[in-house]
């Protein structure tokens, strides 16, 4: 299988500037851990970023996560759940830091990524919500050829629907990246209602072209059997 190289840097509540990198395997999740090649002293040895700084708080993504072909998601996984969805970038693009909420960390926490280099994995959408208990969740779904129809994202860790996951929770931040927003009615991962209706939605960014922003546009308070999906028109 194809791998690539993904990097990322953060900045601790320290002043530290953490470098990260790792080798992942396209189509197979991975974890992000310091770079053990930065720095004429040869840098540190790759740790899962929770070790490295257990007690400090990541305040900022000086350098998203990139890669030279396409990054899926990235999250920052705690006990085995999401604890906070992590911006994404292209390491052929330019990327401003990003200021975040800051993230105390602990010990086991780890950085996940999710590469893809094969022609369904280039079709992936992704789609990162916050809901406004704080709830992060990601969704992803892989449309294929056809020009016509639905496609329904589910749950990257349950596999279950929006609807299923986040029933009675507010979406109050939420970004979408993929390569084939123009496919998709309105460039949207539109959020459905069980009656079929859009209820919200938002652009699907192609971050090899721009930087992706979270935004507050487009969110709601989900039901039971809603859907998030993209409607092909191309």
């Amino acid at each position: 299988m194809s791998t690539q190289v993904v990097t990322a840097s953060v900045m601790l509540n320290t002043g530290e500037l953490v470098s990260l990198q790792s080798t992942a395997t396209d189509s197979v999740e991975s974890e992000l851990k310091t770079s053990g090649t930065v720095g004429a002293g040869g840098g540190i040895t790759a740790t899962s970023i929770g070790t490295y700084a257990n007690g400090k708080a990541i305040t900022h993504f000086i350098q998203p996560a990139s890669c030279s072909g396409q990054i899926q998601y990235c999250y920052l996984a705690r006990r085995g759940e999401i604890l906070r969805c992590i911006e994404i970038g292209s390491s052929e693009e330019m990327n401003s830091p990003v200021s975040i909420a800051p993230i105390q960390l602990q010990a086991g926490d780890s950085l996940r990524i999710l590469t893809g280099a094969a022609t369904a994995d280039i079709r992936q959408v992704n789609y990162n919500v916050v809901c406004n208990d704080g709830t992060n969740a990601i969704f992803t779904g892989q449309p294929g050829t056809g020009t016509s129809g639905s496609v329904s994202l589910t749950h990257i860790l349950s596999g279950q629907s929006l609807g299923s996951s986040l029933t009675g929770r507010r979406i109050v931040s939420h970004y979408a990246t993929g390569t084939e927003g123009a496919r998709y009615a309105s460039g949207s991962v539109l959020l459905v209602n069980d009656r079929g209706l859009p209820m919200g939605g938002v652009n699907v960014t192609n971050v090899s072209n721009q930087q992706m922003q979270p935004n507050s546009v487009g969110g709601a308070t989900v039901m039971l059997n809603w859907q998030a999906q993209v409607v092909l028109i191309a």
